[in-house]
């Protein structure tokens, strides 16, 4: 995981951001303060909008997203980041997104508001 403003990150200044799964709700990834990427491989799979409320997948390879969330799961356990509420995923309620269960799996907890993590 990086910050979306780490230089270290280079989608949204040396690389295009990879297009959203996301559905027209007007949420696009950018180089924004508190938002963060989620790398697999060098590429980006994950944009968590500053808050945790919203994330969009930007790879859904199969094995991509599982390995993201559990990337995200770790860093919030470890503390680097506070607790997240996730309430929508590539423009879906988390209740109905496709890809909840791998946030489900990797430790995100289901509530009435969506999934939760904290440390």
């Amino acid at each position: 995981f990086l910050a979306a403003t780490d230089p270290a990150n280079p989608y949204g200044a040396a690389l295009p951001w990879p297009p959203s799964a996301e559905g027209g709700s007007g949420h696009r990834p950018g180089r924004k303060a508190g938002a963060l990427v989620v790398l697999v491989d060098g590429l980006c799979v994950l944009f968590v909008e500053r808050g945790g409320r919203t994330v969009l997948v930007l790879d859904d390879r199969a094995e991509a997203v599982p390995l993201a969330a559990s990337a995200l799961a770790a860093v919030v356990r470890s503390g680097a980041v506070g607790p997240l509420t996730v309430t929508t995923i590539a423009g879906e309620p988390v209740h109905t997104s496709p890809v909840a269960a791998a946030f489900e799996n990797a430790g995100f907890g289901v509530t009435p508001k969506g999934l939760r993590i904290r440390r």
